[in-house]
């Protein structure tokens, strides 16, 4: 008599979740807004001084760095949804995004909002521009900086948590020096522009590889 055996299938396997293409915006955004501007110093011929101004002060008088800020504000809020959907479940799936997209409605505000020169007179969309957009958003992608240096070790990702809690220090520091300087410190003033422009390096660059991160984790088997 035959015995017949019952071989039960194997469960196939489910392959892994595909990287949220919004996590794209967050390695093109810092690229743009930096060649944007540094294109926008080079071509400035009314005495603007990358190493003594803010990069805010291109969009006096100019209609590019309003638009540099709008489209990269967009591309960040972009980012931070796709963030939101990488980390899920997880340590710091809520509160990084929310940080990544205030700072990204900063750059919106800082865009519509345009600065007043430095040491001119004040306005209220230079204020806005200031205290209502920029100050939340440098504030913000601090905190997220150092929010991510938690949550990866908590992921058990210690090298990016160590970088990203380095990256938060770094991205303080040269905000303080950059502030200091536009705020009239003899010490800082002359290179208030290049503190300025090192310190959002550090965070574009940050936000950049937190994107690679995600990306290469979702696409892991």
């Amino acid at each position: 008599m035959a015995v017949l055996t019952r071989v039960a299938a194997a469960t196939p396997r489910r392959p892994p979740p595909r990287p949220s293409r919004l996590l794209l915006a967050g390695l093109i955004a810092g690229p743009l807004f930096t060649v944007a501007h540094v294109v926008q110093s080079a071509l400035r011929d009314d005495g603007y001084s990358a190493m003594r101004d803010p990069v805010s002060s291109l969009a006096i008088g100019g209609w590019a760095q309003i638009a540099n800020f709008l489209v990269c504000g967009v591309l960040v809020l972009l980012f931070a949804v796709g963030l939101r959907r990488s980390l899920r479940p997880g340590p710091g799936a809520t509160a990084l995004p929310i940080l990544v997209g205030i700072w990204g409605v900063g750059l919106l505000g800082a865009g519509v909002f345009v600065t007043d020169p430095v040491g001119g007179p004040v306005t209220w969309h230079g204020q806005l521009h200031d205290l209502a957009f920029s100050l939340p958003g440098f504030a913000a992608l601090t905190v997220a900086m150092l929010t991510a240096g938690i949550a990866f070790a908590r992921r058990r990702s210690g090298r990016f948590a160590l970088y990203s809690a380095l990256s938060g220090a770094a991205f303080a520091t040269l905000f303080v020096l950059a502030t200091a300087g536009f705020s009239g410190s003899e010490s800082w003033a002359a290179t208030a522009g290049l503190w300025q422009r090192l310190c959002v390096s550090v965070g574009w660059l940050w936000l950049a590889l937190l994107a690679v991160n995600r990306r290469r984790i979702r696409e892991a088997p």
